[in-house]
């Protein structure tokens, strides 16, 4: 009887934790809307995520972007390190309000990069394609939403 158990467990393991370990490596994906457009956005909101972001990566399609969640509104600091894609960075508040863009962003080829600031405490950033602020004539005090 304990053989028996035992089995069943090893087998209720091996079958489940695979799908939880490919459920937990899918990005979790939201539906941010700004300036009335929609954005297919990955949320950011571990350390991990947000220390990772749009790394490494060689092409975003139009249309997406990551948002980055805090638990609190603070001055952030981004720098485009290890990133390929030119891109946006959208600095929002604790209400959502935009606060300042710092548009058209390039990549970061060397040692040392630049950092982007918020110009007041942010809680959310959202990063965009480069030339998506422009394209949507975005200005400070526009909110977004998520669905």
């Amino acid at each position: 009887m304990l053989k028996r158990t035992s089995l069943l467990l090893t087998l209720l393991i091996f079958t489940w934790l695979p799908a939880v370990a490919v459920r937990a490596a899918l990005p979790v994906t939201q539906q941010v809307t700004l300036a009335g457009h929609r954005f297919t956005v990955e949320i950011a909101n571990t350390d991990a995520m947000r220390e990772r972001g749009l790394m490494f990566r060689t092409h975003m399609a139009a249309n997406h972007g990551m948002l980055f969640v805090y638990s609190d509104a603070q001055p952030r600091y981004f720098w485009m390190k290890n990133t390929l894609i030119p891109l946006d960075i959208i600095f929002f508040d604790a209400h959502q309000r935009l606060i300042n863009v710092s548009a058209d962003t390039p990549p970061c080829k060397t040692e040392q990069c630049p950092t982007y600031t918020s110009a007041a405490p942010a809680q959310y950033v959202l990063e965009l394609n480069a030339g998506m602020a422009k394209k949507l004539g975005l200005k400070p005090g526009e909110r977004f939403t998520i669905r």
